[in-house]
């Protein structure tokens, strides 16, 4: 009998603490995808602030109008989707199509150009990849609002897309301040590490999930005082399949990455060994 009583204490003490393990892993995931949250309000509030000074100078101009709408129709549809994050505990997840890198980065340097540091943009039409566009274009968003954020007025900034064999590169400048070799090499691929006093240090992570997640990579170099070079590859969409569907595209992207997209949005895929450029 007191061994049977014994064994029952066991099997309950056994349950409750792995009862309480299993929450305190629900309380750390839930904390760790607030903090993704968060982060993604922060963009999103400074890119309404952007737009509500420059409309100082230009809340007549047309252009400027039409723009803006645009602008605030962007943050509703985020701002829904990162309630709808919030409410089902996970990032909703879409299908891989065809995306115009080209026009994603000409949108998200348009969306900058208010800024106090002037922005030179290269392009190349035409140029494509599988992927998901809301999610590249808060990667290069982000990006570049770091390089803006490391450079004075007196500095610019080159944005630019170029192809490089089976890739499509996007290449943000700088001529700010530039980080240490040793931040770049020990902390810069790491969650919550910045160099901005009001940086959570979230952004590159969350950005070097998803390029890795469709088989591209992001690197760096930067140099303190001379500015910081970034540099996203990613596989490039063949012509013959440009308008193909997601699922049927072939050419340069293999495919283990093809059924990777649909499967995970590219953010929670297992990264392979990759540099991450940017100042987090």
């Amino acid at each position: 009998m007191k061994t049977a009583s014994r064994q029952a204490a066991s099997f309950l003490s056994h349950a409750r603490a792995t009862e309480a393990l299993l929450e305190a892993r629900k309380f750390d995931a839930f904390n760790r995808m607030s903090a993704f949250v968060v982060h993604d309000l922060k963009n999103l509030v400074s890119q309404l602030s952007l737009m509500l000074r420059n409309a100082q100078r230009h809340r007549d101009n047309p252009a400027f109008q039409s723009d803006m709408l645009a602008t605030v129709e962007h943050v509703v549809n985020r701002m829904n989707r990162l309630m709808l994050q919030l409410r089902t505990g996970s990032e909703p997840v879409e299908s891989a199509r065809h995306v115009d890198v080209d026009a994603v980065v000409q949108r998200v340097s348009a969306a900058k150009s208010g800024c106090a540091v002037p922005i030179e943009t290269h392009s190349l039409p035409g140029a494509a990849i599988i992927g998901h566009e809301d999610r590249l274009e808060h990667v290069i968003s982000h990006l570049l609002q770091n390089a803006i954020d490391a450079t004075s007025a007196a500095g610019r900034i080159r944005v630019g897309v170029e192809q490089e064999d089976r890739f499509i590169v996007i290449a943000i400048c700088d001529t700010g301040t530039g980080m240490a070799p040793e931040f770049v090499r020990e902390r810069l691929f790491r969650p919550f590490q910045t160099t901005k006093e009001s940086g959570m240090g979230i952004g590159v992570y969350e950005s070097r999930q998803y390029v890795a997640g469709l088989g591209g990579s992001l690197e760096v170099t930067s140099q303190p005082g001379k500015g910081t070079t970034v540099r996203i590859r990613l596989p490039r969409v063949e012509p013959a399949v440009v308008d193909s569907p997601a699922g049927e595209a072939s050419g340069s992207m293999s495919a283990a990455v093809r059924s990777e997209l649909d499967a995970a949005g590219g953010e929670d895929a297992a990264a392979p060994a990759a540099s991450v450029a940017a100042h987090p």
